[in-house]
C-alpha cells in the first residue's frame, strides 16, 4: 500500500511545475490585497464614512458585509497557503524521484543468469518455439537431440526457422538447417523464412537461407516475394543481395505491383506527405 501511495504521488508530481508555485503566490498576493481593501472598508464604515453610496448600502451594512468578506478571504488565504505547501512538497518529491531515476540509470542492470549447460527433462514444443525467438540455443539443441522435429510449428504454421529468421539468431538458424529444417516451409500466409528474414532486416540470415537453397522468388498469399518485402521496408543491402542472386525484379503481386512500382509509389507518397506538410506554411505566408 505504501508503494502504491508513493507511485500515486509520483504521478501527481509529473503534472506539477515551478510555474504552479508562481501562480499560487500571485493568488495569495491577490487575496492579501483584497483583504486589505476589505479592512479599509470596515474601518471607514466604523467611523461613519459614506464612500460607497452607489451600492445602496448603509454604513452599518457595508461594515458587516466587509467583515464577512474579510473572514472568507482569510479562510481562502489559509487554504491557498496550504496548497502552496503541498505544491512545494510535490516538487520535492519530483526532485527525489528524478534523483532515484538517475541513480538507477547509473547502476548497471544485473546480467541475466546464463543458460544451464544441461536441460533436465523433455522440452515441450511451445518451449522450443519460444526459444527460437529468445535465442536460447541450449533449448533448441535439447529438443532436437531428443528427436523433436525441426519443422514443429504453431497454429499459424510458423516454425522455429521462421521465428529465428525474423529475430536474426544465426546460431539457431544454422542448427535448425543442419538438422533438416525445411528451408522453404510456408506458414498460413505462405511466407517463408526468407520473407521473415527480410522483414526483420537481417542480411546474414537471408544469405544463409539462400546458401541453403531457399527460393528467393516464392510468393506469399498477397503475391509478394522477398524482394517486395525488402523494397517496401527499404532494406537496401538486402535488396542488392537478392538482385545479385537472381530475384525477379519484374514479379507482380496480387495488386499488380512489381518491386520497382513499390519504390515509385513510396516516392509519390513521400512527395505528397512533404507537400501536405508545406501547405499550411505556404498559406500562412499569403497576406489576408
Amino acid at each position: 500500500m505504501e508503494l502504491d501511495g508513493e507511485k500515486g504521488k509520483e504521478l501527481e508530481v509529473e503534472q506539477i511545475t515551478e510555474l504552479d508555485v508562481e501562480k499560487a503566490k500571485e493568488l495569495i498576493d491577490q487575496k492579501l490585497a483584497e483583504e486589505e481593501e476589505e479592512e479599509k472598508v470596515v474601518l471607514c464604515r466604523g467611523v461613519g464614512c459614506r464612500r460607497a453610496p452607489s451600492r445602496g448600502l448603509t454604513g452599518c451594512c457595508m461594515s458587516l458585509q466587509g467583515q464577512e468578506r474579510g473572514r472568507r478571504s482569510s479562510v481562502d488565504l489559509r487554504r491557498e497557503i496550504i496548497d502552496v505547501g503541498s505544491i512545494q512538497r510535490l516538487i520535492e518529491l519530483r526532485k527525489q524521484r528524478r534523483k532515484r531515476r538517475e541513480e538507477r540509470a547509473a547502476t548497471p542492470e544485473p546480467t541475466p543468469p546464463p543458460e544451464p549447460e544441461e536441460i533436465e527433462g523433455p522440452v515441450e514444443p511451445e518451449d522450443f518455439l519460444r526459444a527460437a525467438v529468445q535465442g536460447k540455443i541450449r533449448v533448441i539443441e535439447k529438443f532436437l537431440a531428443d528427436g523433436g522435429p525441426p519443422d514443429t510449428c504453431d497454429e499459424f504454421h510458423r516454425t522455429a526457422l521462421h521465428r529465428s529468421s525474423l529475430e536474426g539468431h544465426m546460431d539457431i538458424l544454422q542448427k535448425l538447417l543442419d538438422n533438416g529444417a525445411t528451408v522453404d516451409f510456408r506458414d498460413r500466409l505462405d511466407s517463408t523464412a526468407v520473407h521473415w528474414a527480410c522483414r526483420g532486416g537481417h542480411l546474414e540470415a537471408v544469405k544463409l537461407l539462400q546458401d541453403r537453397g531457399a527460393d528467393l522468388n516464392m510468393k506469399d498469399k498477397e503475391g509478394d516475394t522477398a524482394l517486395h518485402d525488402a523494397t517496401r521496408l527499404s532494406r537496401y543491402k538486402i535488396i542488392k543481395m537478392l538482385i545479385l542472386h537472381g530475384a525477379d525484379m519484374m514479379a507482380r503481386n496480387l495488386a499488380g505491383k512489381t518491386p520497382t512500382d513499390l519504390v515509385q509509389q513510396w516516392q509519390v507518397d513521400t512527395r505528397q506527405a512533404l507537400e501536405t506538410k508545406e501547405q499550411p506554411q505556404e498559406e500562412a505566408e499569403v497576406p489576408a
